[in-house]
């Protein structure tokens, strides 16, 4: 009784406004009972307007209602406060959609808390209270409230599924067993579910296994980050300072340089500037010497000539300079070949030195696969392991997969090309994309238009390489057209590698019975108008080119 008067009380002695048990209930014109204060309060924001309305029906008063308490009604709430009701339930107790109703619950329902596997409905906390009370329901299955109960049912016999056949791996009910599952292999729900629980709890504790192994290369990664961190820090530093004394050793040899040849430049030009003020006094003397013998000859007293001719006559004594053979093309041409030669010898140690240097950084790597103390299968399982580009350390972008199992990013590829020229940035083997192409041939024949290329790759299984392994594929048989210009023959030509490599075609997934081959992104022309557009061979090689086919 008490349960079916708080069905009442829900319902019909809760405040709409406060959703709460009404506190001074009054009553409004319309009918409709409210707590005093709500209503009030609720009024308070129409006074600039001077229309009220109920919150409920909208029926608008004009003036303002007094508002009385309703003293009937509140002695009811009181009553049943005392007969031991709980207050309504918030708001978030009632079901919305996409929760799950009590079955029992009428008007508006509440949100269901358990679902019964026996009877087949959901109940809220208060109608759930006989599963837990009355013996009759102990045995009862209580889950969490679930909306599929339906699906519990057996759809032929109407009954609760409790038997599970391994023939047919199906839920079935009891009655199944014994029309279409009669001599199948067959047990109770409860008990495959132990022999589930237990193939799920070895496969948990290999998950457990498999946590700790990967939380340690976790932390042991971690580790290695924060190491390669420091290291490459100090690697920095070491390489400014370095660069920096060979820097400053080159400078200071240049000054020396440059100091020596200013020395032998003031040395040679002294010498030379005393050689010059002594020729530069010769040449006066012989000059004032021969304008006195050029006046003598032109004398007409001879005792005077002859008297004078003998001290003018006299050769210049030994203080004289010798003579000078002097270099017209002098010049510090051979210092500065060997200076140009020094710099070019510096230039190709440094080429071989940062060849050295490049190899070495590239060879750092936090993780990855050693070929020299494993078989190849083990180098290539650890590999194929890494899910993440192992240049920018991010999922792959534009994937491209290399003939020795390593992938990374195609820009990312493109990129360390460049640094490390056409190889693996992580083994430096010779730098070869394949793809994922299934098994087929490729064939061209030429005729007066140009090539007709015929593919032919047969139905198959797919392997891991593909999207669904294990799963059937349909094959391709198709042709495409080249012209036959000496671009098109070039472009025949790198297809041929690129199918080779595996590039040409690869596996889609689609919502068919079994996936299928398609043209990977390297352009077709399946009629001879598409091939002799302008910029089709152009596009061909740019999507060849992206896969280092060139």
């Amino acid at each position: 009784m008490a349960q079916a008067a708080g069905l009442l009380y829900q319902d019909q002695f809760s405040c709409s406004i406060c959703l709460d048990v009404l506190k001074v209930p009054v009553t409004i014109p319309c009918g409709h009972n409210y707590c005093m204060g709500c209503i009030k309060g609720y009024w308070d924001q129409d006074d600039h307007t001077g229309v009220y309305s109920c919150p409920q029906c909208r029926e608008t008063f004009t003036p303002r209602p007094v508002l009385k308490k309703d003293t009937l009604l509140d002695d009811v709430v009181e009553q049943l406060k005392k007969s031991g009701l709980q207050a309504a339930p918030p708001a978030h107790y009632y079901a919305g959609p996409g929760d799950v109703a009590c079955d029992v619950c009428t008007g508006r329902k509440l949100k269901a808390v358990k679902s019964c596997l026996v009877c087949l409905a959901s109940y809220c906390e208060t109608h759930l209270q006989p599963h837990y009370e009355s013996p009759a329901f102990k045995k009862h299955n209580l889950v969490k409230a679930t909306g599929n109960l339906q699906e519990k049912i057996c759809s032929c016999h109407d009954k609760a599924l409790e038997i599970y056949c391994r023939t047919d791996q199906q839920f079935i009910c009891y009655l199944s067993t014994i029309e279409d599952h009669r001599d199948h292999d067959t047990v109770s729900v409860a008990k495959e579910r132990t022999e589930k629980q237990k193939q799920l709890g070895v496969t948990q504790s290999k998950f457990q296994q498999r946590i700790q192994e990967r939380e340690k290369e976790l932390q042991d990664l971690r580790q290695a980050v924060q190491s390669l961190k420091r290291s490459a820090q100090v690697a920095v530093e070491d390489n400014e300072r370095i660069f920096t004394e060979l820097i400053c050793s080159i400078k200071r040899r240049c000054s020396e340089v440059k100091e020596l040849i200013r020395d032998q430049e003031k040395a040679a030009v002294s010498r030379a500037e005393g050689l010059l003020e002594r020729l530069e006094q010769e040449i006066a003397e012989l000059r004032r010497r021969d304008t006195e013998l050029e006046q003598l000859s032109h004398t007409k007293d001879h005792i005077h000539f002859l008297q004078s001719s003998q001290s003018l006559c006299v050769p210049p004594g030994p203080g004289d300079l010798p003579s000078i053979t002097i270099n017209p093309h002098i010049s510090f041409e051979a210092v500065r070949k060997c200076a140009s030669k020094l710099k070019d010898r510096l230039e190709n140690v440094c080429k071989g030195e940062m060849s050295k240097i490049s190899k070495a950084c590239i060879a750092i790597g936090i993780y990855g696969c050693s070929t020299e103390t494993r078989e190849p299968s083990e180098a290539r399982d650890t590999a194929a392991e890494v899910k993440t580009c192992l240049i920018c350390m991010k999922p792959w972008k534009n994937k491209l997969r290399l003939m020795c199992t390593h992938a990374f990013c195609a820009a990312c590829l493109h990129g360390s090309v460049s640094r490390v020229g056409h190889r693996c940035p992580v083994c430096l083997k010779a730098l070869t994309v394949v793809g994922n192409q299934p098994e087929g041939t490729m064939t061209a024949e030429m005729n007066v238009f140009g090539f007709e290329i015929y593919y032919d790759i047969r139905s198959g299984i797919q392997t891991e390489a593909h999207p669904n392994p294990g799963k059937p594929f349909t094959g391709i048989k198709t042709k495409a057209n080249l012209p036959g210009s000496l671009e098109g023959q070039e472009v025949l030509k790198l297809l041929r590698r690129a199918f080779d490599q595996k590039l040409v075609f690869t596996v889609a997934a689609t919502n068919r019975a079994a996936d299928r081959v398609v043209f990977n992104d390297i352009p077709h022309a399946p009629n001879l108008g598409e091939c002799w557009q302008t910029d089709f061979l152009q596009k061909v090689k740019a999507a060849l080119r992206a896969k280092f086919i060139e």
